[in-house]
């Protein structure tokens, strides 16, 4: 027993001389094992912050982790489709301005294949059927041989045309939403929200301190083995000067840093930044779903004079064969 209380006192010892990252890591780990005594307790509404900053927090990792593909710029482009370099080479309106100056099949085939003049196309499921439509559009054309042009084969090739546009609305919306809302929301969650975080370690940190200062001015540093009910520590009437001038700045320290972290975490809380990001999110998604609407609206009459006249046709022929 004795030898246990000679290796409690060398700890003690030891304690009062070690660093404050020591000696806060010897307070944690007292505490840890049940230890500690008298461990200062945080304010209610302290704790009620660190929540509702920790929900904040967990929001933001959520949304992002599903709108930060709006940085990827094929996030809805077909996994199961396989395009060339010359498929990629020119836009679909350059392909169709040189298909319409084509007179033969070769130089058709050429306008399809011509080299690039800029990077390669985008990588949308927009621009995809853009390309896919077009190529079948000219699939048509090249093995019709009836009067006047394939209405298919028209309907396909506007049918590009407005699916690029489509595309590229896509792509505007998307660079909106990485400006004004993804840049909000990554700088509020890696910049405010950590300053909270740092903050609160802050806390953490002076409450570890605090309580280590107790705790070695009152002779509890470590305790092995088995304890009496009572031992015999100085109460706080007993303590020297010194010490009690060691607690007093260690306990203004712990109520400045609270402080501190309550107005962080309130400012990061308060402000109104992840709700006018939110609204830009949805302004981009709102004028990108105007915009398809507006292109697809002009392109849906066209598209359906060109089956109509196809049906007047196919019963034209069908009554002059009967």
């Amino acid at each position: 027993m004795d030898n246990f209380k000679a290796f409690g006192s060398s700890l003690s010892s030891i304690g009062q001389q070690i660093t404050p990252f020591a000696s806060r890591t010897f307070q944690y780990t007292k505490e840890q094992l049940g230890q500690a005594e008298d461990k200062t307790q945080l304010p209610p509404d302290y704790i009620d912050l660190e929540k509702r900053v920790d929900a904040l927090k967990q929001v933001h990792q959520k949304m992002l982790a599903v709108t930060s593909q709006y940085s990827h710029e094929a996030y809805d482009y077909p996994a199961n489709i396989k395009e060339s370099f010359s498929d990629l080479g020119r836009t679909v309106s350059e392909k169709v301005q040189l298909l319409s100056a084509a007179t033969t099949p070769a130089e058709a085939q050429a306008a399809l294949t011509a080299p690039p003049t800029a990077k390669p196309q985008p990588k949308t499921f927009s621009h995809a059927i853009a390309r896919a439509s077009l190529a079948s559009s000219q699939l048509l054309h090249q093995q019709h041989t009836g009067a006047g042009e394939d209405p298919l084969a028209t309907a396909l090739e506007k049918y590009a045309l407005a699916s690029e546009r489509l595309g590229e609305a896509r792509l505007a919306q998307d660079a909106q939403i990485q400006s004004r809302y993804l840049a909000g929301w990554n700088t509020t969650l890696n910049t405010n929200l950590m300053f909270a975080t740092r903050a609160r370690k802050n806390v953490e940190k002076a409450r570890l301190t605090l309580d280590s200062v107790k705790s070695r001015a009152k002779g509890n540093t470590w305790k092995i083995g088995p304890t009496s009910p009572r031992d015999d520590h100085p109460t706080s009437d007993e303590l020297s000067p010194e010490a009690q001038e060691e607690i007093e700045k260690a306990e203004d320290e712990f109520v400045t840093q609270t402080e501190e972290a309550v107005g962080v975490m309130k400012n990061v809380l308060d402000t109104p930044e992840p709700l006018r990001n939110l609204a830009e999110l949805v302004a981009a998604q709102l004028e990108y779903h105007k915009k398809a609407a507006e292109i697809l609206s002009e392109l849906a009459p066209v598209i359906e004079g060109l089956q109509v006249e196809q049906e007047a046709n196919y019963r034209k022929s069908r009554e002059s064969a009967s």
